[in-house]
């Protein structure tokens, strides 16, 4: 059969690309630390945890010479450590400083400023109520910045509904950045309903790459038979565009690593599908998404645009230039 005869075979899809999606300027400007640092200084350079949450993004930069390691005793007298996009607690910081390790902080400038917020209450005297995700690194890092006891971790609603102050005149709270906008609200409403003077933050923590990316998926979420959601299970920003999917009505919403993972059966009487890509997935995995439905469908493609990104982060000085 000629090519032609093979594509009027092929059944109709529509797939709807949500936007923005994807890398955001945090996560660009780790990535881009690290491939500096591997120009500037040559390999091994060492990585605390995944420089951001997609194995891909991590795969990539192990073959270019980054080594990926748990803890500080990893890394070799001399060697040069990066600090994740996540953030790390200042006894990682102190106990690099203390080694005289070449220090690179890749630390999300957004996540620095929820460090400094913290800080900043803890300073005013305030106890802080930080609402994340257990076990985070992003929630371990910004828990680090104060000492023991300072910070007391508010995952939902029933710990919002539990905690009991010392002082319900001195507290503060805080937000992991990547959160469900709406989760993350709702549990500050209900802290503000308990506690009237509690502080919160000069501008909202969730940032705006996850309040973009959430919007963006929630403008497409109904109106398509299928969102799927490209990106790692490790990145919070793309579990959360799963659940903001389904909370706007999707049909059915999926958390996908790559093509390799679609369903094709699940696809059989959709006539719609959305895609987005959590903040740590690089664009490549949704190109390669829909050249896997152009191999099976005859694919229209939409953008669905909802908002325009033009934020930049620089990188350290020592890397500049």
């Amino acid at each position: 059969m000629g090519s032609s005869e093979d594509l009027a075979q092929k059944p109709q899809i529509r797939l709807v690309l949500a936007s923005p999606r994807g890398f955001c300027a945090g996560v660009e400007r780790a990535i881009r630390i690290v491939e500096l640092a591997l120009q500037k200084f040559g390999p091994p350079v060492f990585v605390r945890h995944a420089i951001v949450h997609n194995v891909h993004v991590v795969e990539r930069l192990a073959r270019l010479g980054a080594v990926f390691v748990d803890e500080l005793d990893a890394v070799p007298d001399g060697g040069t450590v990066i600090f994740s996009a996540h953030g790390v607690s200042k006894a990682v910081s102190g106990g690099a400083l203390s080694r005289n390790l070449r220090i690179l902080d890749a630390t999300c400038p957004l996540v620095s400023k929820v460090h400094a917020e913290v800080e900043r209450h803890h300073a005013a005297g305030r106890h802080v109520l930080l609402i994340g995700h257990a076990g985070h690194p992003e929630v371990e890092g910004t828990i680090g910045q104060l000492p023991p006891g300072a910070v007391t971790l508010i995952e939902g609603q029933d710990d919002a509904a539990a905690f009991i102050p010392s002082d319900p005149e001195r507290l503060a709270y805080a937000t992991q950045t990547t959160l469900s906008i709406d989760d993350a609200q709702d549990i500050a409403n209900a802290l503000q309903a308990r506690f009237p003077n509690i502080q919160g933050p000069r501008k909202q923590d969730v940032c705006y790459a996850t309040t973009n990316r959430q919007q963006a998926v929630k403008n497409v979420a109904a109106r398509t038979d299928v969102v799927l959601i490209i990106g790692s299970r490790s990145s919070s920003n793309a579990l959360r565009l799963v659940e903001a999917a389904r909370r706007c009505g999707a049909h059915q919403a999926v958390l996908i690593d790559s093509a390799d993972d679609i369903d094709w059966a699940s696809m059989a009487n959709a006539g719609s599908v959305a895609l987005s890509a959590g903040a740590s997935t690089p664009e490549s995995l949704v190109r390669e998404v829909v050249e896997a439905f152009r191999a099976r469908y005859e694919v229209t493609v939409e953008q669905a645009d909802s908002a325009r990104e033009d934020v930049i982060f620089n990188v350290p000085r020592a890397l500049a230039g």
